[in-house]
């Protein structure tokens, strides 16, 4: 199943609104994410109006998935908190796979968020301590139950009109995607809120979800997430290589101490983050009592005039023969984004493969879970004042002696910049520099080799090392980047590589060039 606008995809789709699903009785959408739609409905029995959680049939057709959503809803089902949706019933009617949980009057944090951006306004910081400490109270809960979100994020932090902060979708990333996924394949979770180790190779745990909490704490402070691009892979690359942004730049009022929950808790490793949610929620009411904020007992904030935005007309579950037409299932990416580059992750080679199979120094040690960026700014302050002491010397020494050294050794200025795309390939880490800075050195290489000897005439039979050459630096990159954490090790391994044989190339082309002058 999948969630589209009916007047978007011209195929016949089944509307629920009005039928029955088992025993409920399905009356008017209220939302959808990139995982599921969700329906209001009333179960006449009971006398009580529910939410149905619908998932999309797109992407459970794997034979696993009945024993997996089972399994997974069972242990979510098992969840009792106040700070926890409570889910009464799960099942499966023909191909729709539903869950039942509990109607929450109230809206969404990411629906309190934008309207506050489009006034120009931010939360009130004991609003911000009680929402938070609300949502970490529930994730302790959770994860001492041995569950973990992978996919937390303001809108999926419902604010009740009694006042308490109510974490929803627990589990369903899970029972989506499953085990069997991981950056290569599925992404489970949301780019813009997801911790680094779980965007590079899948891997979530306790700490994950605290980093996911921080970026959605940290929209909550400044009013904007800190890692934003263009594109998915742009995205990701930031939270891995970018450094956080001080809260206190974008609002110079924020308190020093909310400012160290946010630094903490978006630490690169999951090894310096908060290692429980219950550490979490100390430091923050620490802050609060230090910066001398008070905490309501209760959340009070006014309803949101226009929401929830997801009733509007034209909503539908597409499935059977409706569904294999659809094109696009990333329609809700904006939401949850798991559609990303699918493949099992059997196809994926990991670090212990690599290193059954090759003995040499590029083999990815076993367990690489991680790959820290070097510093960037380094890299490139000692490149490029690399690249110009070199000039300059070469000019002070053709200036002084007369030597013309630019006259056969002006190969080296590709070698040098050369140099410098293998610094930036190295720090961090990007196997795509890999394109320009092959092609440039390689091609500074062989000219250097032309310049030195004068044997210009055998390009007539090293020719083919120049198609071979563009031929290794295009595809290298694509194999580098379907390996995940250890296509990282490895680019940063080759840049370092490049880096040696460039700077060797170089003082030996220029010793040459001077001694036969």
């Amino acid at each position: 199943m999948a969630i589209l606008h009916a007047q978007k995809v011209e195929m016949t789709p089944i509307v629920l609104e009005g039928q029955n699903l088992g025993k409920y009785r399905i009356l008017e959408p209220l939302g959808r994410g990139g995982m599921a739609q969700v329906y209001k409905a009333y179960h006449p029995q009971l006398d009580r109006y529910v939410a149905i959680k619908i998932l999309r049939s797109d992407l459970v057709e794997d034979a696993e998935f009945l024993a997996r959503f089972r399994r997974e809803a069972r242990a979510v089902a098992a969840l009792r908190h106040p700070h926890i949706v409570q889910i009464y019933d799960f099942d499966v009617q023909d191909d729709l796979y539903y869950m039942v949980m509990e109607l929450l009057e109230g809206d969404t944090l990411k629906a309190y968020l934008n309207t506050l951006r489009v006034r120009g306004e931010r939360l009130h910081l004991g609003e911000i301590v009680r929402i938070f400490t609300d949502v970490l109270d529930g994730l302790s809960y959770a994860h001492g139950e041995g569950i973990i979100h992978r996919d937390l994020k303001p809108a999926n932090i419902m604010l009740s009109r009694h006042g308490q902060a109510v974490l929803t979708d627990f589990g369903i990333a899970q029972i989506v995607g499953g085990t069997q996924y991981t950056v290569a394949g599925a992404l489970m979770g949301t780019l813009n809120y997801m911790a680094p180790e779980q965007g590079m190779d899948g891997h979530c745990d306790v700490r994950s979800d605290i980093y996911s909490l921080g970026i959605a704490y940290f929209e909550a402070l400044t009013g904007t997430v800190p890692f934003d691009a263009d594109t998915p892979l742009a995205i990701l690359m930031k939270h891995i290589n970018d450094p956080l942004p001080m809260p206190r730049r974008y609002d110079p009022n924020i308190p020093e101490p909310f400012e160290r929950v946010a630094l903490k808790a978006l630490a690169k490793r999951a090894d310096d983050r908060y290692q429980t949610a219950a550490s979490m929620a100390e430091a923050l009411n620490d802050a609060a009592q230090e910066a001398g904020i008070p905490i309501p007992e209760k959340i009070n904030l006014p309803q949101v005039i226009g929401t929830p935005s997801a009733r509007s007309a034209g909503v539908a579950v597409f499935s059977g023969a409706a569904r294999q037409q659809i094109r696009d299932a990333s329609f809700a990416s904006g939401d949850t984004d798991i559609t990303t580059g699918r493949t099992p992750s059997h196809k994926r080679i990991n670090g212990g493969e690599l290193l059954s199979k090759s003995k040499t120094i590029f083999s990815p040690p076993p367990g690489l879970t991680d790959v820290p960026r070097q510093n960037v700014r380094k890299a490139v302050l000692l490149s490029v004042a690399g690249f110009v002491i070199a000039n300059m010397l070469m000019l002070w020494v053709s200036g002084i002696f007369g030597w013309k050294i630019f006259g056969h050794l002006w190969p080296l200025e590709l070698v040098a910049v050369g140099i410098l795309l293998a610094a930036l390939m190295s720090s961090l880490p990007s196997a795509w520099l890999l394109i320009p800075g092959g092609i440039v050195l390689g091609n500074g290489i062989l000219f250097s080799y032309y310049a030195l000897s004068g044997l210009w005439q055998h390009w007539t039979f090293l020719w083919p090392l120049e198609p071979l050459l563009i031929a290794i630096s295009i595809i290298a990159p694509f194999l580098l980047y379907h390996r995940g954490t250890a296509g990282l090790w490895l680019t940063r391994r080759i840049g370092n590589t490049l880096i040696i044989l460039s700077g060797i190339v170089f003082i030996v082309s220029l010793s040459i060039g001077i001694l036969t002058r």
